[in-house]
C-alpha cells in the first residue's frame, strides 16, 4: 500500500474547448505530480450539454479514469445505452432505482489502492431526485466496506447543500468536491474529519464567456427575454478542478489544491 495516492479533478467540462484542455493539460498533470487516478465531470462535454459515447471514450483516452456527471446527463439520447452498461460512466445516485446505471463505482488504482467514486445531485433549484444525503449515507456505508477512499461529487446549485453534504459526510469520505455551477469557488479546505472539501470546482473550458456560452445572445435574453441560440464560446480556455493528496489506509485527506490552469 501506497503512503499516499494522489487524485485529480476536473470541474464540469464545456464543449469542444473543454475537451481540448482535457487533452492538453491532464497528461502533464498526471505526470507532473504522479496522479494515481482522475475524475472528470463530463456532463457538459457535448456541445455544451450532454455527452455522447464517442466523447466519453475521448475523454478516456485524454487520461480520465471516471466520468461523472448531472443533470444534462440525458441530453444526448445515443449516451442512453452506454449509461447502463459502462461502469466508468456514473450519473447520480439519487436518481429512482428503476434508472439506468449507476451512481457509484470503485476502480483499483495502479499502486494497488481502490478508490470508489460517488456522484450525487442536489434537489435546491434542480430536479425532485431522492434525498442525497439519505442516499449518500447509504452508499458511504456500502462502498467503505471495501475502500475508505473515497471521492464524491456533488452536482448542485446551491451552496449551502453542498456545504451541508461535505459536513455531513466529514470522516466518512476522503473528499466532497461540487460540480455544476461553473465558476470556482474559493473556499477550499480539510473539514476536521479529514474530508477535503471545495463547494464549486469551476468549469474547463471557454472563461472569455458566460458559464461557456457566448456573451452576447445570453445578455440580450437578459434584456429582452426572447429566444436565443446558446453557442458555446471559444476564448479564455482554462482547465478548473482539484488536486488531492490521501492516505489510503484511513481514507483521509492531507491536501487539496484548487487548480485554475489556461491552456498556452
Amino acid at each position: 500500500m501506497p503512503e499516499n495516492v494522489t487524485l485529480l479533478y476536473s470541474g464540469d467540462v464545456v464543449g469542444e474547448p473543454g475537451r481540448r484542455a482535457i487533452r492538453q493539460l491532464v497528461g502533464p498533470l498526471r505526470n507532473r505530480h504522479r496522479v494515481d487516478f482522475c475524475v472528470v465531470n463530463g456532463e457538459n462535454a457535448a456541445g455544451g450539454s450532454g455527452i455522447t459515447p464517442k466523447i466519453f471514450q475521448e475523454l478516456r483516452d485524454a487520461g480520465a479514469d471516471v466520468v461523472t456527471s448531472g443533470d444534462h446527463v440525458w441530453d444526448n439520447k445515443e449516451i442512453l445505452p452506454l449509461v447502463g452498461v459502462e461502469s466508468r460512466l456514473l450519473r447520480a445516485a439519487n436518481f429512482p432505482p428503476r434508472v439506468a446505471g449507476a451512481g457509484s463505482v470503485i476502480v483499483e488504482i495502479p499502486s494497488g489502492a481502490k478508490l470508489a467514486v460517488l456522484n450525487l445531485m442536489g434537489r435546491t433549484f434542480m430536479r425532485n431526485l431522492d434525498c442525497p444525503f439519505r442516499v449518500a449515507e447509504r452508499e458511504v456505508e456500502r462502498l467503505r466496506a471495501e475502500t475508505p477512499l473515497i471521492l464524491v461529487d456533488m452536482h448542485a446549485e446551491t451552496t449551502s447543500e453542498k456545504i451541508a453534504l461535505g459536513r455531513f459526510l466529514d470522516g466518512r469520505v476522503t473528499a466532497v468536491l461540487g460540480s455544476h455551477t461553473h465558476v470556482q469557488t474559493a473556499d477550499e479546505r480539510i473539514f476536521p474529519g479529514g474530508t477535503a472539501f471545495l463547494c464549486d470546482a469551476g468549469m474547463t473550458g471557454p472563461h472569455e464567456s458566460i458559464l461557456g456560452r457566448e456573451i452576447q445572445p445570453i445578455i440580450e435574453r437578459f434584456l429582452t427575454q426572447m429566444p436565443q441560440r446558446f453557442e458555446v464560446a471559444r476564448q479564455g480556455i482554462r482547465f478548473n478542478g482539484a488536486l488531492l493528496r490521501a492516505d489510503p489506509s484511513t481514507g483521509k485527506a492531507l491536501s487539496i489544491e484548487r487548480l485554475n490552469l489556461p491552456l498556452e
